[in-house]
C-alpha cells in the first residue's frame, strides 16, 4: 500500500479510501465485515462514512439512519482495530424531522457529533468533515464548535465536502483569524467524466493546503467497463443507460485506450485521480469483497505523458483552472 500526508497535516492516509455508504443499504454487516478486514490486511487504514448513511440516499428523503457508522463501530468493537484506523464521518444532512437536526448549528454539531461516537464505538474521530456548505450558519459559530469538539479530544481534523472555491478560501480566512488550523481535506465529486472541480476547487485546495478526496472516482460505474456487456446491477439502470448513451463515443475511445495499455478502465480512472499531486486519495465504495480487491490494483497502473493527454482528449476538462481557462 501507498500513503499520503492528507493536505498540509502530518497525517498519513492509504492512497485508496474505503467508502462505506454502501454498508446496511446494498451491503449486508457479514460482508460489510469481510471488506473492512480486507481492507486493513491491504494496508488501507482509512475509512470514509456519514451519520446519514446506510438507507436509501434520496432527495425526498427526511431522515438519516446511522446505520453504516453502527456497521463500522460493531466491526471496531469486534476487530479491536480502532487505533489503526484514520475514521472519517460527516455532519450536516437530515437526522431527524426536528429544526435542528440538520445543517451546521452548533447546536446540531454538537449532537450530531455524540451521536456518531456513540455509533461508531469510538471515543474520537479522525477526521470530521461538514457535508455540505451551510449559508445560512455563521463561520464564528461553525468553528467554534469544531474547536470545542478539538480541544474536548472528540475530534482531531476537519474536513469540507461538495464545497465551493470560495466556501474553501472563506473557512479558512475565518479559521486563521480565530489562530485554528481549520480545514485539512475536501471531498468532492471528481472523475474523467465529471471535472468542474479542476475549475476553482482543486487550485484552494493546493492553495490552502487540503487534500482532495474525490468520490464517485468511477463516475458510478460509467469509467468501470460499462460497454463490456454488463447487464445487471446499477449499470443496468435507466439512469446509466441514458448516461451510456450520452457518453457512447467517448467510451468506445476510452474503453478501446485501456485495451491497447492492457489495463481495466477502472484501474486507468483510479490511476488518472491518484496522478494528481492534490489528490490524497479517491474513495472507494465496494459493494462486495471483488470490488475492493479489484480497486487495490489501481495502485500498480503507471500512465505516461501520452496516456494522459490522450485520456485528456477522451474526456476534456474544462480547459484548466479559472480564469484562464474561460478569459482566454
Amino acid at each position: 500500500m501507498q500513503y499520503a500526508q492528507l493536505g498540509r497535516s502530518g497525517l498519513k492516509v492509504s492512497r485508496l479510501c474505503l467508502g462505506t455508504m454502501n454498508f446496511g443499504f446494498v451491503t449486508d454487516e457479514a460482508v460489510a465485515f469481510r471488506i473492512m478486514d480486507e481492507a486493513v490486511a491491504s494496508g488501507i487504514n482509512f475509512f470514509d462514512t456519514a451519520d446519514v448513511y446506510g438507507g436509501p440516499q434520496r432527495p425526498d428523503m427526511e431522515k438519516g439512519f446511522g446505520i453504516s457508522e453502527e456497521i463500522i463501530g460493531r466491526w471496531l468493537e469486534k476487530s479491536g482495530r480502532r487505533d489503526r484506523i484514520v475514521l472519517a464521518t460527516k455532519v450536516y444532512q437530515p437526522m431527524d424531522l426536528g429544526p435542528n437536526d440538520r445543517r451546521l448549528s452548533a447546536c446540531h454539531i454538537r449532537k450530531a457529533c455524540e451521536d456518531s461516537l456513540r455509533r461508531l464505538k469510538t471515543d474520537h474521530i479522525d477526521l470530521y468533515q461538514m457535508h455540505h456548505i451551510d449559508r445560512l450558519t455563521p463561520w464564528e459559530e461553525i468553528w467554534q464548535a469544531m474547536e470545542l469538539l478539538v480541544r474536548q479530544g472528540k475530534v482531531l481534523y476537519i474536513g469540507s465536502s461538495n464545497f465551493a472555491g470560495w466556501d474553501i478560501a472563506t473557512a479558512q480566512a475565518e479559521a486563521r483569524s480565530r489562530r485554528f488550523m481549520g480545514l485539512v481535506a475536501e471531498q468532492s465529486l471528481y472523475n474523467l467524466a465529471v471535472r468542474n472541480v479542476e475549475l476553482e476547487v482543486i487550485p484552494a485546495c493546493r492553495y490552502y493546503g487540503l487534500g482532495l478526496l474525490p468520490w464517485s472516482p468511477l463516475g458510478g460505474g460509467l469509467l468501470g467497463g460499462v460497454l463490456r456487456g454488463v447487464r445487471d446491477g446499477r449499470r443496468a439502470a435507466p439512469e446509466m443507460r441514458q448516461a451510456v448513451e450520452r457518453c457512447r463515443p467517448r467510451l468506445e475511445k476510452y474503453e478501446a485506450l485501456c485495451d491497447d495499455l492492457g489495463e481495466r478502465p477502472a484501474d486507468v480512472a483510479l490511476a488518472w485521480l491518484l496522478h494528481n499531486p492534490v489528490v490524497a486519495a479517491p474513495i472507494v465504495g465496494p459493494r462486495t469483497l471483488e470490488q475492493l480487491t479489484s480497486a487495490l490494483c489501481s495502485l500498480d497502473v503507471a500512465l505516461d505523458a501520452d496516456t494522459l493527454r490522450a485520456l485528456d482528449e477522451i474526456w476534456p476538462g474544462p480547459g484548466g483552472e479559472a480564469p484562464q481557462a474561460y478569459a482566454w
